[in-house]
């Protein structure tokens, strides 16, 4: 199945087309009330650690650092994605930031994580859970023997 996500600063104008909208960010946008933004949620737990964002924000770490300690960190926390996912399955779903560049920021890998998980979870549903040619065994074995 084809997923929508798209990503969009919270500083651009609310579109009908962008769906659920998510934002996705530890701090709440400066200049920004809650009423203009149209959310559906204010979605902290799949966003970069306090440390980690501090230390991409100061330039402690490169971009490449950044991109592979979050990805550890949504990896260490797989149930955090869940509630996107959710909202993904639905239509299309807006990740918003307040991040000025939004390639820079972590709402690529956000998406990349998402459509991973997504398609996973896919797959694991279109495997069988037994195999049908043993369905007769398995119905059988319960009848007791002569």
């Amino acid at each position: 199945m084809a997923y929508d996500i798209v990503l969009k600063r919270i500083y651009q104008p609310v579109d009908v087309e962008d769906g659920v909208r998510v934002l996705v960010d530890r701090l709440w946008p400066r200049g920004k009330r809650r009423e203009s933004l149209a959310l559906t949620d204010w979605y902290r737990d799949a966003s970069p650690s306090p440390a980690l964002r501090r230390q991409f924000h100061l330039e402690e770490i490169s971009a490449e650092v950044f991109a592979v300690r979050y990805r550890g960190e949504l990896r260490d926390a797989p149930d955090s994605l869940i509630p996107l996912m959710r909202h993904a399955r639905r239509g299309r779903l807006t990740l918003l930031s307040a991040a000025r560049d939004l390639e820079r920021s972590h709402l690529p890998r956000l998406r990349q994580a998402l459509f991973q998980a997504l398609h996973e979870e896919d797959a694991e549903d279109r495997e069988p859970a037994s195999s049908p040619c043993f369905s007769h065994q398995i119905r059988n074995s319960s009848i007791p023997g002569p």
